[in-house]
Formats: structure tokens, sequence, C-alpha cells
């Protein structure tokens, strides 16, 4: 197969939407709308953190952490990057965010405040595949650790990659982590058919699902071109193996030469 035959869909937003077409999928999206004064203010009135993103974006790049501070929220910080600001007010605050977010389109998604592993936060990124039989299926769970310096947890903007067991195992019992998994692997697939409705070229799906400290998982977002290489960061390789071999079987990536 043409992988050029593989669909792709670079915005956010319009994921989003696709997906809140689901009554089913309601609880798992945290609540996004199109960033503008209005929104980011009532937003952050009602979540008191939010991440401002672009619509288009990848790697976590250009994404902000936006919350409010102080005594009664009445100041407010944002981070971008490794960059922190300040700004005394909600105007000097959208001034300066609008310096950033005003020269495209970005949303503004509710802020979940992540599970921490060594101080560090993390969240998981779901691998879900056309499988051998052209039907949706979750084919790895792994986890990725923030750089503490940094908040989003992206392997390219300086995160880690560890297996779902040894980020979850100070938190849950085994048999916790294990009904995790599997609520995890049929939100994947459930997602691929919702996403297909609108995408029927799709093939392969990154979910990236923070996990709150009430152990309920957010889907913050879908990448239809994640990469199976982070599963080959973990010592057990039968994960990558699945993936790569869904991956050949669909052109997502070149078949080995033998």
């Amino acid at each position: 197969m043409n992988p050029l035959a593989i669909q792709r869909v670079r915005s956010k937003w319009a994921k989003t939407k696709v997906l809140l077409r689901s009554a089913e999928m309601h609880s798992y999206i945290p609540q996004t709308k199109r960033f503008s004064r209005e929104t980011l203010h009532r937003m952050l009135q009602e979540y008191e953190m939010v991440y401002v993103k672009p619509v288009s974006g990848t790697y976590g790049n250009g994404v902000i952490r936006v919350e409010r501070t102080g005594e009664q929220g009445s100041g407010y910080r944002f981070q971008h990057g490794t960059t922190e600001r300040y700004g005394a007010s909600f105007d000097s605050l959208f001034e300066a965010l609008n310096s950033y977010a005003g020269r495209k389109g970005y949303i503004v998604q509710k802020g979940i405040h992540l599970l921490k592993h060594r101080g560090r936060r993390f969240d998981l990124r779901v691998m879900v595949q056309k499988n051998l039989r052209n039907q949706w299926e979750t084919t790895g769970i792994i986890g990725k650790l923030g750089n503490p310096r940094k908040i989003v947890t992206n392997y390219n903007n300086g995160g880690t990659i560890w297996s779902f067991e040894t980020l979850l195992s100070s938190h849950l019992s085994a048999s916790e982590m294990s009904a995790l998994q599997a609520k995890l692997k049929r939100l994947g697939v459930k997602i691929g058919k919702q996403l297909q409705t609108a995408y029927p070229g799709l093939k392969e799906l990154g979910v990236d699902v923070a996990i709150d400290t009430k152990f309920h998982p957010w889907v913050l977002e879908v990448n239809t071109k994640p990469h199976p290489y982070i599963f080959n960061k973990l010592a057990d390789k039968s994960m990558h193996r699945k993936v790569t071999r869904y991956a050949a079987a669909y052109g997502g990536i070149k078949r080995k030469k033998h």
C-alpha cells in the first residue's frame, strides 16, 4: 500500500469535534474551546489551570500552561517551554499570551493534574492500529515521563519513555493496573472507530492520555502520525514488534528487505 493513502489529520480542534459527536466520549475529553479572551477568562475562572495549545502543533511545541495564582486567584502565571511569566491582572496575562496565541489558531483545554513518578509528571501514549484483519486494535501502552523543567512529556521535548507498570505501580495494585490497562485498550478502539466515521483513511493513532489523581483517563490529543520508535525504548520489545509488524502491513513504515 502507498503510505500516502494513510489519512493524516493535523487539526486538534477538528479531531476533538469528531470525538465529541459520540456521547460515550464526553467523559474522556477535557473541555476544549477555541482560544479567545472570553473563553480563556471563563475557563480559568472555572478550572484555575488550563493548557493553551496550537491547533496544528506537534511534539508538544507551542503548548502553554496557564494558572491562577495568589489569594483568591488574583494573579496569573504561565509557562511556555522553560520560560515562566507572571501577570498581576487578567489583562496583562492575555496581552502576554496573545503574543504567542494570537498569531495562529490555538485552543484552550481544561488542565488535568497529572499523576507523578519521582516528582515528575507523566502521561501515557496509547497506540491504536488497524490490525491484519483491518480492525482497530490497541497494540501498545507506554509511559512518557516529563522533563522536570518543562510542562510537556513528549520524548522530542526532553521526556523519557517508561513502562506503564513502572509508572503506575506506586499508585495502583497489580489488579487495579490490569483493570486500567484493559479500560485504556477499549478506549483506544472506541477512539479509532469514532474518528473513522469522519476520516475513513486512518490506519494508526497515537492517543495521549492523562491519568488524573482519581485514576480517570483523559484524552489530551490524538496524533494520526504516531512514531513507533518510542516503543523500542523499552527493554521488553514485544510491543515494538507488534506495532511495527502492523505498520509494515498497512504501509506506515517500510518493510525490511531480507
